[in-house]
């Protein structure tokens, strides 16, 4: 009698340290999985007719947010390459879907999609394909644009400058560039005009200075008969690159041309953006870190943050004991850039070991 009461009691203790354990590893690994894209806002309309077919409109609604994933994280160019691909290709590739609002208007059923594409299954697909994807980061950059009459002799800055006044009438939900433009000010108007000779080779930097961002765009529209040239100098994270474009058979004055114009010179922005984002899937580099278990809270924040940073492909728990926990992440980057990243969002490691140490 008593050895079956030692068996049940050690049985017992077994399933509790056994749930213990479960629990522990289950509950500390629910956010080990790669950030999925989440695409939201993808408005798909039909009309209610005999043959419709709900599935159909859902359907549409994968291949706009698809078509909207690859022109968040692709160059212009990329985006070319793979813009045809087969239903079931983006269907293989979706963690998951919603439906955040339907309904029937005028005999037109109206739906409204959130769309979430695994991470890592995309970077795959682009990888087979031979495309590197960029790190869909948004970015606040302060704007100018002054065109430039060369037959006038003329600057036009805030008042009759058709781009300054729509620039930002259309923002896609795919842009990563936020554009901030100068308030009208006749301090800078003047100071403008008054480097029209040397306008070329000015650095705009007593106007840059008055507002609290780093980066900045400064576009030159010199404008001839029917033709444009736009000089882009491109201040982002202190590389500074410049660009020069052509638009012929333009009129400064017309605002569809203007607005065509607008969007050329928008992707071209994005691009230069994307690229100097780029994240090599082809490296995937192995690491080993451990985490102290004395605070969950720190396992939980750490977890998460390894869920948000986007150069990290895959990360996941190899094993624990009592005093910590072990990870194995792979990275898209070198060690070197690892550590900045991880730097960069306050965590610091004890790299004298081949398995880190989490400060």
């Amino acid at each position: 009698m008593k050895r079956n009461i030692l068996n049940i009691h050690s049985k017992i203790l077994y399933i509790f340290f056994l749930f213990l354990s479960l629990n522990i590893f289950f509950f500390s690994t629910v956010k080990c999985n790669a950030k999925a894209f989440d695409i939201d806002n993808i408005d798909i309309s039909q009309p209610f007719e005999m043959n419709f077919n709900k599935n159909e409109v859902i359907d549409e609604g994968f291949k706009k947010a698809y078509q909207n994933l690859i022109k968040l994280i692709l160059n212009s160019e990329d985006q070319k390459r793979i813009k045809k691909i087969k239903l079931n290709e983006i269907k293989g590739m979706i963690e998951s879907f919603s439906i955040k609002e339907e309904q029937f208007i005028n005999e037109i059923y109206y739906v409204k999609l959130g769309v979430s594409f695994n991470r890592k299954k995309i970077f795959n697909f682009l990888e087979r394909n031979n495309i590197f994807p960029s790190n869909p980061q948004k970015k606040k950059v302060l704007f100018i644009p002054v065109i430039i009459d060369e037959e006038k002799k003329q600057l036009l800055i805030f008042s009759n400058n058709k781009i300054f006044e729509i620039w930002n009438n259309d923002i896609k939900d795919f842009h990563l560039i936020e554009y901030i433009l100068p308030t009208e000010d006749l301090e800078d108007i003047n100071l403008i005009k008054d480097k029209f000779e040397i306008i070329e080779g000015y650095d705009f930097k007593e106007i840059i200075s008055k507002y609290n961002l780093q980066d900045s765009i400064i576009s030159l529209i010199f404008t001839g008969k029917n033709e444009a040239r736009v000089l882009s100098k491109m201040n982002i994270q202190n590389n500074i690159t410049i660009k020069n474009q052509t638009f012929l058979d333009l009129d400064i004055n017309n605002e569809v041309q203007i607005t065509e114009m607008i969007d050329q010179l928008k992707i071209i922005y994005e691009d230069y953006w994307k690229i100097s984002n780029q994240i090599n899937t082809s490296i995937k580099l192995p690491l080993s870190i451990k985490v102290s278990n004395n605070d969950n809270l720190k396992i939980s924040n750490f977890e998460k943050k390894m869920t948000d940073i986007e150069l990290i492909y895959d990360f996941f728990i190899k094993k624990f004991d009592k005093d910590f926990t072990y990870y194995q992440i792979i990275f898209n980057g070198t060690p070197d850039i690892f550590l900045k990243t991880m730097n960069e969002n306050n965590y610091k490691f004890d790299t004298q070991n081949n398995i880190w140490l989490l400060k």
